[in-house]
C-alpha cells in the first residue's frame, strides 16, 4: 500500500512510519522544509498548501500531525498552536482529499484525535458513543474531528483515532515520569482517583495497522487499552516495576504552579473504553497495566 504521512517524524509517527515498511508498505513523508529524500513531499499546512498530485499517489492517508500538549507550558500562544497545528493540517488534507477526481481519492484517511474529546467522565466508563466533554481539549478535538468532514462527503472512509495515553520509555506519559521514580521523589497526581486511558505502544501501532485494513471500520476508534486504571494504581505499579517507593504525592496546587492550563488536563478523569477495537475483534497484546508497563520499559 502507497501510504502517505503527516507527523511522521513525531513520537507516534517515527514508530507507525517504522512498522509500516517493515511490513512492505511505501510511505511518502509530508515535510514542512525542502525534501531531503524521494521519500519526502514538502507542504504548508498553516497555509492550505498541498499539491494533489501527491495525495493522487496515495492509498491511504494518515494524518497524526500536531505540538504536543504536553511539551510545553499552555500560554495563550500555545494553546492556540496545539488548535492550529491540528485543524489546519486536517482540513488541508481533507479538502485536498475532497477535491481530487473519485477515482484518484485515497480509500482512506486515518486521522489522529484523542480521549481528550470526552472531556472530565469521572467514574463514568465512555465509549465511541459518547457526546464531547467540556474543557479546552474537548473543543480542540470537536473542530479537529470536524475538519475530516470534507473527506468523509466525498466518500473516502475516515477513521478518527481518539488516542489515549501511548506507554513508551522514550516519550509520552511515562518518559518524564521515570527520572523522579528512579529517584525515589514521586508518587500520584492529586488525589489519585483520576482514571488514566493508557495503551501499550505495541498495541497502538498493531491497532493502526489493523483500521488501516479493515474497510468495515470509520468514524471515532479509542485507541485505548482494555483495562483502565486510576492514577494512584498506575503510580503503584510503575514503582512496583522500578522497585522504588512512590510515596511523595504531588499536590494539585503544586502542578497548577509547574503546569499552568495543562495541570487541569492532568488532573482530569478520562475512564475510556476501547469499544469499537473490542466488538472488531482486536486482539491486545498487552490487556492489562503490568504488561504493558513491563514492554514499555524494557522493548
Amino acid at each position: 500500500m502507497r501510504i502517505l504521512m503527516a507527523g511522521a517524524s513525531g513520537f507516534l509517527g517515527t514508530r507507525l512510519a517504522t512498522l509500516l515498511t517493515a511490513d512492505g508498505h511505501r510511505i511518502t513523508r509530508l515535510v514542512r522544509r525542502a525534501p531531503r529524500s524521494e521519500q519526502e513531499r514538502r507542504w504548508d499546512p498553516a497555509a492550505g498548501q498541498l499539491d494533489p498530485a501527491v495525495v493522487a499517489e496515495a492509498d491511504a492517508v494518515v494524518n497524526l500531525a500536531g505540538a504536543g500538549v504536553g511539551d510545553k507550558r499552555w500560554t495563550d500562544e500555545y494553546r492556540q498552536l496545539i488548535r492550529s497545528s491540528r485543524v489546519d493540517s486536517t482540513t488541508t488534507l481533507a479538502v485536498t482529499i475532497a477535491g481530487l477526481p473519485a477515482a484518484e481519492r485515497p480509500e482512506v484517511l486515518l486521522n489522529s484525535s484523542a480521549v481528550g474529546w470526552y472531556g472530565d467522565t469521572g467514574d463514568r466508563s465512555v465509549e465511541e458513543d459518547a457526546p464531547a466533554g467540556e474543557g479546552f481539549l474537548a473543543d480542540v478535538c470537536r473542530v479537529w474531528e470536524a475538519a475530516t468532514r470534507p473527506a468523509e462527503d466525498a466518500g473516502v472512509r475516515v477513521v478518527r483515532m481518539r488516542t489515549g495515553l501511548p506507554l513508551h520509555r522514550d516519550g509520552g506519559l511515562l518518559k518524564p515520569q521515570l527520572l523522579p521514580f528512579r529517584l525515589g521523589i514521586a508518587g500520584r497526581l492529586g488525589s489519585g482517583r483520576q482514571w488514566l486511558p493508557w495503551m501499550s505502544m505495541t498495541d497502538w501501532l498493531h491497532a493502526s495497522t489493523f483500521l488501516l485494513a479493515r474497510a468495515d471500520i470509520a468514524g471515532p476508534v479509542n485507541l485505548v487499552g482494555p483495562s483502565p486504571v486510576t492514577n494512584a494504581e498506575f503510580t503503584r505499579e510503575l514503582a512496583r516495576q522500578l522497585h522504588r517507593p512512590a510515596v511523595v504525592p504531588i499536590p494539585g496546587l503544586a502542578l497548577r504552579v509547574v503546569l499552568g492550563g495543562f495541570a487541569q488536563e492532568a488532573l482530569a478523569s478520562t475512564r475510556v473504553l476501547p469499544g469499537v477495537l473490542t466488538g472488531a475483534g482486536f486482539d491486545f497484546r498487552h490487556p492489562d497495566l503490568s504488561s504493558a508497563l513491563h514492554a514499555a520499559l524494557t522493548e
